[in-house]
């Protein structure tokens, strides 16, 4: 199978170093930063381009993974030759890609990546969709070379994980950054969090996460959040963003 990678990101880098250590043949990256473009492709031994116009024609499958807000914008510069195209946006319907390929489908890897860090593709959940019966088999058979968790989603159930994925990954991680500022101030590093960090996660993923909430909002400790509320008098932003989740945890406390 003969695969070109349209985008050099985060999720590119990490689905194609990947799909390259199982054998699958990349031959070509694109990006609209020549830079990019020849980073990734020196790492997967391949050719790169910064010029959809010579995008090669004739792969097996062109894998998108590129901003959402670029899709609409780079995928008619294309010549697909009516192969089979995919994408990896969460939170885009299947259909955006029918008007330039005649066979279609997505490869949505439910995962945070970043180019530094490796991913161990084989228990991530990789959501596939298609077109047709045949196209789905074969993004199967292409997932099934990373993942032994690969499932049909549809473009709709697609769009609810992806909001979820917001709340537990991209929201979390923010908390962990604003958790890393307030202890900054104090001088006192982010690692004395981690044990509490694990057994967070742990318990989210061992119990009902409603019912593994703690802490002064499920118990309505007034004084102890007005207390903190104080401490983050000189950040407006923190202070609103601590009262809004203390009520949304007493709320759903109370459902």
């Amino acid at each position: 199978m003969r695969v070109v990678f349209i985008g050099a990101g985060n999720l590119a880098t990490r689905i194609s170093i990947s799909l390259k250590e199982k054998n699958i043949d990349i031959v070509q990256v694109f990006s609209r930063t020549e830079k990019s473009a020849s980073e990734l492709a020196h790492k997967l031994g391949c050719n790169y381009t910064a010029d959809p116009a010579t995008i090669i024609e004739d792969a097996d499958v062109y894998i998108v993974s590129v901003s959402d807000s670029a899709l609409s914008e780079l995928l008619p510069k294309i010549n697909f030759n009516n192969k089979l195209v995919v994408h990896t946006a969460g939170s885009v319907p299947m259909d955006i890609l029918k008007e330039v390929s005649s066979n279609y489908g997505v490869f949505y890897p439910l995962q945070t990546f970043s180019k530094q860090r490796l991913i161990d593709f084989k228990s991530i959940p990789l959501c596939i969709e298609a077109n047709s019966i045949e196209n789905e088999k074969t993004l199967i058979g292409l997932a099934s070379t990373l993942s032994d968790d690969v499932r049909i989603i549809s473009s709709e159930q697609r769009k609810q994980i992806h909001l979820s994925a917001v709340f537990a990954s991209n929201f979390v991680n923010h908390m962990f950054a604003v958790a890393s500022k307030v202890l900054a101030q104090k001088g006192v590093p982010l690692d004395i969090l981690y044990p509490l960090i694990d057994e967070t996660v742990s318990k989210a993923k061992a119990i009902d996460p409603i019912l593994a909430q703690t802490g002064p909002a499920l118990r309505n400790d007034r004084n102890t959040m007005q207390e903190h509320l104080k401490m983050l008098s000189d950040y407006p932003e923190l202070k609103d963003l601590y009262s809004i989740l203390s009520k949304s945890i007493l709320n759903f406390s109370n459902l």
